[in-house]
């Protein structure tokens, strides 16, 4: 319709301009001017005219208002002339709850960001990062010693079962690794929360902080102590290593199904350093089983465990089979973790290779198999043993006067 306006226009133009030549005069010539200033009235008012023609990001309405592109939009909202752009929209992290029960609305950039309309991209806030803000960055990216997990991939406690107590079957039962938060949890930011998963003997929120060795507090008052007594740890009189029970039945409930298959413990250090034995062959024998778990897990890296005593207990028919396993050296004193048993089939390719306790009973109300704290222990399990202060920069204890030692253990002077 532009395009015909202007070539009416166009063409009465050159005949005002040579009335003469068409042998127009006075009124005639007048009547046909108006005549193009009408038509180019009407062209004008069929034509809609837009705020800035949308932009170029839109389609203009008869109604002269822009319908914008998806993204685009005028002050952060549809609409406008269509000049700036969207960002994207994540659940905020921040809201007001709604009367529908809605707690966390999308919002632009998580409302944890300002959007640049320029480019259509957030700035996040410090903390936040991704697509719209819509996940939580770790601090200072765990500082190089650590890895940055979702609260899905976070687990409880270091190993499997460490918050057992009896209650349910549920909680129990023989394996290797953490539960995961997912189990039974289910909350709207378990795929955007995140926290720092440190390295081995290093703590701390951003992972910036080296751990130093746990040991006992030598000035602890441990009630009934009689130095005098070998009933206990040697040198220690009455006093006892924590003692962790391993309770295993087979499918049969006979104890026959275990021997000739072979099987692995992990353990896991006061600095997390996770550690898996050889591969123990299953012996029928007690005291030859006993002895073979024993070597396996003193022979374990950096003598991590440098004193154990097993005992074996296959007798107990359906009862199941019973491993005592007592901590008796000095780098395992007070509460450790608890063992856990690899008991799954995994050969070709894996370290260590076993063939698995194919036939053992997981799980049943009467017959669980399980690892458990049966004693407690006389010690306690302090970082620098309570008589020092650990210098995070080099993991050191800085023991108090009159104390020595890695762990700050020894005693050189009477208070």
């Amino acid at each position: 319709m532009l395009i015909f306006a202007i070539f009416v226009v166009r063409c009465w133009s050159i005949f005002i301009r040579s009335p003469q030549s068409l042998g127009l005069e006075g009124p005639a010539r007048k009547m046909k001017v108006f005549s193009v200033v009408s038509i180019a009235s009407l062209v004008g008012l069929s034509q809609a005219v837009c705020p800035n023609s949308c932009s170029g990001h839109g389609t203009c309405g008869v109604d002269e208002v822009c319908t914008c592109y998806h993204g685009w939009g005028s002050n952060g909202l549809a609409g406008g002339d269509c000049s700036e752009r969207f960002c994207p929209f994540e659940l905020a992290w921040v809201d007001t709850p709604q009367r529908d029960g809605t707690r966390h609305r999308y919002a632009e950039c998580a409302n944890k960001g300002i959007c640049n309309r320029q480019t259509g991209d957030c700035a996040c806030f410090e903390g936040y990062e991704g697509k719209g803000c819509g996940r939580q960055s770790c601090p200072n990216y765990c500082s190089g010693h650590g890895t940055c997990e979702y609260m899905k991939d976070l687990e409880f406690g270091i190993v499997y079962n460490e918050y057992y107590d009896g209650s349910t079957n549920a909680l129990s039962g023989v394996g290797a690794g953490g539960k995961k938060f997912t189990d039974g949890y289910m909350a709207w930011d378990l795929d955007r929360a995140r926290a720092c998963v440190c390295d081995p003997g290093w703590t701390g929120l951003s992972c910036l902080e080296r751990m130093c060795p746990y040991g006992n507090d030598v000035m602890d008052v441990i009630p009934g102590f009689d130095e005098h007594s070998s009933t206990g740890l040697v040198g220690y009189g009455n006093e006892v290593g924590q003692t962790q029970t391993i309770t295993l039945y087979d499918a049969d409930l006979d104890n026959s199904n275990f021997v000739g298959q072979t099987f692995a413990i992990q353990f896991t250090s006061k600095h997390n350093e996770t550690f898996a034995t050889q591969p123990i062959y299953w012996d029928a024998v007690d005291s030859t089983l006993a002895m073979s778990i024993e070597t396996a897990l003193k022979k374990l890296p950096n003598k991590v465990i440098n004193d154990v005593d097993v005992e074996v207990d296959s007798t107990t028919g359906a009862a199941g089979v019973i491993i005592d396993v007592t901590f008796t050296g000095t780098s395992v004193q007070g509460k450790q973790h608890k063992l856990e048993l690899l008991i799954e089939p995994c050969t070709e390719g894996c370290t260590p290779s076993i063939t698995g306790l194919t036939n053992i009973r997981t799980f049943s109300a009467t017959t669980l198999s399980t690892v458990e704290i049966s004693t407690p222990g006389s010690h306690q399990s302090y970082e620098c043993g309570r008589r020092g202060t650990c210098d995070r920069i080099t993991g050191v204890c800085k023991c108090y006067a009159g104390f020595t030692g890695d762990t700050c253990g020894v005693l050189t002077a009477l208070a």
